[in-house]
């Protein structure tokens, strides 16, 4: 039943408040009992800062930003917790550096100002950390680091280590060498997928606004921010501007989709703008700052992460909605007979995603065949399949404990 309140609006499972202008103070420091509990149960933090965070319009390095950041991370491993940093900004200092006018157009010239940009903005994060007694490491990633198993369990035993040793990883897309075809699209992204890796039960994303806005902040007056979300739905992402900062190359599209890639699987995300003074030791005091949004997905394993929220599919298994009935509803194996079609070029072991008869993804799992031995028994029952590939085939597509339900 909607309920609607006396202004006649649907009433909304959320609450929101109001914020002065961005570049303002900060407002009035008060406790919230729940994101007390998110903040003190979770001892690993990931957290990632944009590019125009860091950098003004000119693309010139706030150096003074970057050392706040520091501290402020300092603060947080000092108190035993784990933090692992995601951050843009090799391509927005390159630009700085080279004294270029803006933002290159063309693909080698990005590479090219991210070469010159990550070493000095690394250097500044080191700087940073160190005149705290913490040393910074790096890690420069592409999408294909988490198509497959063995790399994807490489980076999350370095991670560890270099957990066990106190450091701080810091993240970053590999822009010298990304191409669109193994590009994670935004360093959003990259940061939910880094939360899922290392089972982190809380990923902050720091940027130039305030968190998730009711009401359109570019509008005259002061800006009502939600203050926290159970869920992330339909009507949540509809919130979302499509904006983006000059430098950066994401919005609030892109963060609300990597927050639900962390919800669902059982983390929690606060937004907030990383402009304000000490946003990360003011989130750890359980202040109300920018937006939390809830953890409302089962806390999955790191294997049953990485196939439904990392790795790429390699093709799709189309089935009927008898299949999504009993995938969804009871956690079944996927057999053959529910198999309308297959999509792709795949072999045994590789992620697929599964859709139904109208294309919506609902589940991904590893595919106990090839594409052309699935599209064979596709729509046949077990003993058909049996004796029409043998009897050593697998009785199930995809196994349950395998698959991954990702709505």
């Amino acid at each position: 039943m909607e309920i609607k309140t006396d202004a006649g609006r649907r009433a909304r499972p959320w609450t929101t408040r109001i914020v002065a202008d961005a570049g303002g103070p900060p407002p009035a420091a008060s406790r919230d009992l729940v994101r007390d509990e998110v903040v003190l149960s979770a001892h690993t933090w990931v957290v990632k800062v944009g590019t125009s965070v860091l950098a003004g319009r000119d693309g010139r390095l706030d150096l003074d930003r970057i050392d706040h950041l520091a501290e402020q991370i300092c603060k947080i491993v000092d108190t035993g917790r784990k933090v692992a940093l995601v951050s843009s900004g090799a391509v927005g200092a390159g630009i700085g550096r080279l004294g270029l006018k803006g933002r290159p157009d063309n693909l080698r010239q990005l590479q090219a100002a991210a070469a010159v940009g990550q070493s000095y903005l690394m250097r500044c994060y080191d700087e940073g950390m160190r005149r705290r007694g913490r040393n910074a490491a790096q890690l420069l990633l592409t999408h294909e680091d988490f198509d497959g198993r063995a790399r994807y369990l490489n980076m999350r035993n370095t991670l560890h280590a270099l957990f066990e040793w106190d450091a701080v990883p810091i993240i970053n897309e590999n822009d010298t060498i990304s191409v669109d075809e193994i590009k994670f699209g935004d360093n959003d992204r990259l940061a939910a997928m880094v939360a899922n890796l290392i089972q982190a039960p809380l990923l902050v994303i720091l940027s130039v606004v305030d968190g998730l806005y009711l009401t359109d902040p570019a509008q005259p007056g002061p800006a009502e921010v939600v203050s926290c979300v159970p869920q992330i739905d339909d009507e949540v992402m509809g919130l979302a501007c499509g904006g983006r900062s000059a430098l950066g190359t994401g919005g609030m599209q892109s963060k609300l989709t990597s927050a639900r890639l962390v919800t669902q699987a059982g983390g929690s995300v606060v937004i907030a703008s990383g402009t304000r003074p000490e946003p990360l030791t003011r989130i750890l005091a359980g202040e109300e700052v920018g937006t939390l949004f809830l953890a409302h997905g089962n806390s999955h394993s790191a294997r049953k992460r990485w196939i439904g929220l990392a790795a790429r599919p390699k093709g799709r298994l189309v089935v009927d909605a008898g299949a999504r009935k009993a995938l969804e509803t009871g956690m079944k194996s996927l057999l053959a007979i529910g198999i309308v079609d297959v999509v792709g070029d795949f072999e045994k072991g590789d992620v697929v995603a599964v859709v139904d008869p109208e294309g919506r993804e609902f589940a991904r799992g590893l595919s106990n065949y090839g594409a052309a031995d699935a599209r064979a028994v596709r729509g046949r029952h077990t003993l058909e399949a049996r004796l029409l590939l043998g009897s050593s085939i697998y009785d199930e597509i995809v196994h349950r404990d395998n698959l991954l339900l990702i709505v």
